[in-house]
């Protein structure tokens, strides 16, 4: 929300006039940008089903479906090559509604260029945003970018656990309106990072949810945007205060260890991937679990995996809060979720999640707290996740899980 400044000085000095004067009409959001939809980026990995991250691209055209939490009038994306170790040469690109899988709708295709070129290219480690298409979307939307990758680009800059569909054509097929030519598909999003929209009609609140696979959506369904975020998006605007809701959830992330699989740690990560979105308000922080969990399991991809205690944990927390307090972003605490039956489970990982969940609901370092934990829970057993919510490894939920998740979250402390 943009703060009202009430400027006392200013008043008096217009006297009776200014008491005569219309009402201020309300800002004008057509040059305000709102980040519609964002998603961590990661290194170039195997990932958890295939991918073509590690491969790269050359001569073939990338279609990527998102939807977006906010509309406008305009749109325009952020490209990032952030862990690629070769220039990224985008040969062409266009943005436009999306119909079905990689169809769009006719007449909405627009060129997607940068600062007025068609083409540009992006140095290892740099990011370059788009100039603005006019494209309207609604909230809830989905729009499409397609990319023509001419030139080799190495492994890819990506986000592993998209839960939506990628799709790959060989050739430039930018322009296209139909699906035909896009024969190949994986569930992962290349080095798209954001998508911003202006020109809407208000300017919404923006949430951050932050965390593991939990709030990536493992175990939701792929194309149904029915991530735990996704539905507390589309349940605020149910209840009449529309706000924006992006997802910075990485799949196996850990509080405080870096991993080549499963990105920079979120302490890491917490400024590019919350602080630095424009105009956040709160962040929901969930996650710690694979920091407890990993140390239980002998696995190469649960590597490093540090025997991590609860204060630690904590301590990590508590930066993560000051560093938000800082910027002036309200902290919601979100308890970790029980896990009883999974791979992670033991006596010691039980007790460090107790521990850890007691100090999230009684510390009071939060500014709020949303109890996931008492949410998810069986009834007959509060260590095992509710047969119900549970997508079938018994620590991920299910779509329903998710929205049970969404509902328990407090809208006052938003």
């Amino acid at each position: 929300m943009k703060p009202l400044a009430v400027l006392a000085a200013a008043v008096v000095a217009a006297g009776l006039a200014a008491a005569c004067s219309p009402a201020p009409a309300e800002p004008d959001r057509s040059d305000a940008w709102t980040t519609a939809w964002s998603v961590p980026m990661q290194l170039p990995s195997e990932g958890f089903e295939p991918n073509w991250a590690t491969d790269g691209f050359a001569d073939q055209t990338v279609r990527q479906v998102v939807r977006v939490a906010d509309g406008g009038t305009q749109a325009r994306i952020t490209l990032s090559n952030l862990y690629s170790r070769d220039e990224l040469r985008i040969a062409g690109g266009t943005i436009a509604r999306t119909v079905h899988g990689a169809q769009v709708q006719a007449d909405t295709t627009r060129p997607l260029r940068f600062d007025g070129a068609d083409s540009v290219t992006v140095a290892p480690g740099a990011e370059v945003t788009s100039d603005a298409a006019d494209l309207r979307l609604a909230p809830f939307e989905s729009a499409t970018v397609t990319l023509y990758l001419a030139e080799r680009t190495g492994p890819a800059t990506f986000h592993a656990q998209g839960y939506a569909s990628t799709y790959r054509a060989a050739g430039d097929h930018i322009a296209d309106r139909e699906a035909t030519a896009f024969t190949e598909a994986t569930h992962s999003w290349y080095y798209l990072s954001d998508l911003e929209v202006s020109g809407g009609p208000e300017d919404p609140e923006t949430i951050v949810a932050f965390g593991d696979s939990i709030t990536d959506g493992f175990g939701s369904d792929n194309d149904g945007n029915n991530r735990y975020p996704d539905a507390l998006a589309e349940r605020l605007a149910a209840d009449g205060t529309p706000s924006t809701v992006l997802n910075a959830g990485i799949g196996g992330n850990m509080f405080l260890s870096d991993s080549k699989w499963f990105g920079e740690s979120g302490l890491r990560r917490f400024d590019r991937d919350v602080l630095s979105k424009p105009g956040v308000d709160t962040v929901i922080v969930l996650g710690g679990l694979n920091d407890i969990g990993f140390s239980e399991v002998d696995l190469p991809t649960y590597k490093p995996n540090p025997d991590v205690s609860a204060e630690q944990l904590i301590a990590g927390y508590r930066d993560l809060i000051a560093r938000a307090h800082d910027a002036g972003i309200t902290v919601v605490g979100a308890t970790l979720l029980p896990m009883k039956g999974a791979e992670y489970y033991t006596d010691t990982s039980a007790a460090k999640i107790r521990a850890v969940n007691d100090w999230i609901r009684t510390s009071g370092a939060y500014d709020a707290v949303v109890d996931f934990n008492a949410v998810m829970a069986d009834p007959a057993d509060r260590e095992r996740l509710n047969a119900a919510f549970d997508s079938g490894d018994h620590k991920h939920p299910n779509a329903a899980g998710y929205a049970a998740m969404a509902a328990a979250v407090d809208q006052q402390a938003l």
